[in-house]
């Protein structure tokens, strides 16, 4: 899966957890256009990640979800260790985790999750 595809698969998910995502919503928060999303979308589709019938919602398989739930795993661990272990402000932490999920290997991020954990075990 492209990064960019990862990129609107994780947005489906935020959307969806406040509610119903159309194609409007998905192309103001990414700043894209809405025929950029219509593509986007059939390519999830055709991948099995999500739903959606033009004008209608956009929704999540099983399998999306799975694969959503794992991006974005990755970007709140990375968004805790910039901002946590590294002291790099919020916002910045934000946008540089949103570019670094997409390219780190899985040996990289098991380790940086090990590092986190035992970072706030440390604090406790």
């Amino acid at each position: 899966m492209t990064q960019s595809l990862e990129d609107y698969l994780e947005m489906v998910s935020f959307l969806a957890d406040d509610g119903e995502v159309r194609v409007t919503d998905i192309a103001t928060r990414l700043k894209v256009s809405k025929p950029s999303v219509l593509t986007a979308l059939k390519s999830l589709e055709e991948q099995g990640f999500l739903e959606h019938e033009r004008y209608r919602t956009v929704s999540l398989t099983e399998r999306g979800r799975v694969k959503a739930r794992e991006i974005r795993d990755r970007h709140d661990l990375l968004t805790a260790f910039l901002r946590d272990v590294l002291g790099v402000g919020a916002e910045n932490a934000e946008q540089d985790a949103c570019k670094m999920e997409h390219i780190l290997s899985d040996e990289t991020f098991k380790k940086l999750k090990e590092l986190v954990s035992s970072s706030k075990k440390k604090e406790a």
